[in-house]
């Protein structure tokens, strides 16, 4: 059972890590940005392969993922005055690969000591080649030109590649679509299983009843129309629901109506506490569902906006003081959860994926720093000021966020640790 939730768990987490940074890395690539790896998890790689201009990597912890746009973060590999380097020439005579060492490995190379060169914007280099010392010789760089570092290569970004070199709005799109995506992929899921196990319906009917429950034994059956309970009307499911609970132990009137025929039936509802310790009726009846293209499809988005709502309720008790830690969870906390919903089949387990996926969007779009919200909120600040906020400045609050958010990771494992096995 412990390899059979640890599965549960990876595959869960790890399809919405990769749908979010799905999202990204679509919306990044729309916009002509160079997207150098998506990655799934964090640590050393476990898999890798590269399709294009990018290299998709699976990596050892499965705790997230990202997508490395060219430009969030310095370039790692700089040409400057004074560098010996090789180069490598296309068919139009232009710069195709920069050797940066191993130089001796590439005996077609052109040796120039650098004087100038301008990766970005000109994407020219100039310099000196041997045996030429006294002619300064300029080359053209190729838009999509590699630096070959320890015989791999690494393609160089011209800034108009760049994130920071597209328009704010779409930088903006590029950052949303990973929370975004959670959202679809949570309403996905729930029209899913809309389709698969029927809509829940508020008809005066009864659904699927439990083999040993008081309606089943009592003689009723699925799909019967309640009429009324004890004299009194039923509209709805929730009437009959109301009717039972208020009867624990207590003999009932059902009047049905089945196959045309009206008929009454005496049932006794079992007196069970609830979880407030308040004893209640239940006669083990589930409520009735509809199935169908169209139920499945508005059900999907009720649901979804109703545990959007539910989970922004909980976030609002930060605010009113109402806030506890037990109401967070990290890592531990869902593995636990994943092995309880586990248990209870596959179709509570993909509504509870559902569930993730949309706290995972939710949380992302908080606006702390190092999060999705936080860089959303740095660039509606540029697009607010018309300039970007000095790289320095934010670069130090995304530093403090993500201290915030690691000391945050070790409370909760802590608290996780505390409530499931201390």
């Amino acid at each position: 059972m412990f390899v059979n939730t640890v599965i549960a768990f990876i595959i869960i987490f790890g399809t919405l890590v990769f749908f979010h940074e799905l999202g990204h890395l679509l919306l990044a690539q729309r916009a002509g940005i160079l997207c150098r790896e998506f990655a799934i998890g964090f640590g050393p790689k476990i898999f890798s392969f590269k399709k294009n201009e990018t290299v998709y990597t699976i990596r050892l912890l499965p705790v997230g993922g990202f997508v490395r746009m060219a430009g969030e973060d310095p370039e790692m590999i700089e040409v400057k005055p004074g560098y010996t380097v090789g180069l490598l020439f296309n068919k139009d005579d232009e710069v195709e690969k920069v050797i940066i060492n191993q130089k001796e490995k590439y005996p077609d190379a052109l040796i120039i000591e650098v004087e100038t060169a301008d990766l970005e914007h000109e994407m020219k280099i100039t310099g000196y080649e041997q045996g030429k010392e006294d002619e300064l010789a300029g080359f053209t760089v190729s838009q999509t030109s590699f630096f070959i570092v320890d015989g791999e290569e690494v393609q160089i970004a011209p800034y108009n590649r760049q994130f920071g070199s597209k328009p704010v709005w779409k930088r903006i799109k590029a950052i949303a679509a990973g929370p975004i995506m959670n959202f679809i992929l949570a309403y996905v899921i729930l029209v899913m299983l809309g389709f698969i196990q029927g809509v829940p319906s508020n008809q005066p009917e009864l659904g699927k009843l439990t083999d040993n429950g008081r309606a089943a034994a009592a003689g009723l059956k699925e799909g019967d129309y309640i009429q009324s309970i004890n004299g009194e009307k039923m509209r709805s499911w929730t009437d009959i629901v109301t009717a039972v609970k208020e009867n624990p132990g207590k003999k009932i009137d059902v009047a049905v109506k089945r196959d045309g025929k009206s008929f009454h039936i005496s049932v006794t509802p079992e007196a069970v506490k609830d979880e407030n310790k308040k004893t209640i009726g239940r006669f083990g009846s589930y409520a009735p569902t509809e199935k169908g293209a169209l139920a499945a499809i508005a059900y999907g988005a009720t649901s979804t906006v109703d545990v959007t709502k539910a989970i922004l309720t909980n976030l609002g008790k930060i605010v009113t003081g109402q806030f506890k830690l037990d109401m967070l969870s990290g890592p531990v906390g869902i593995y636990d959860m994943t092995d309880q919903v586990a248990k209870t089949g596959i179709i509570n387990l993909l509504r509870f994926a559902a569930f993730l996926s949309i706290n995972l969007g939710i949380v992302n779009l908080l606006p702390i720093p190092a999060l999705d919200g936080g860089r959303l909120l740095f660039l509606f600040i540029e697009a607010i000021r018309g300039k970007p906020i000095n790289r320095d400045k934010e670069a130090f609050v995304v530093f403090i966020g993500v201290a915030f958010l690691m000391l945050l990771m070790l409370v909760v494992t802590w608290n996780d640790i505390q409530r499931l096995f201390l």
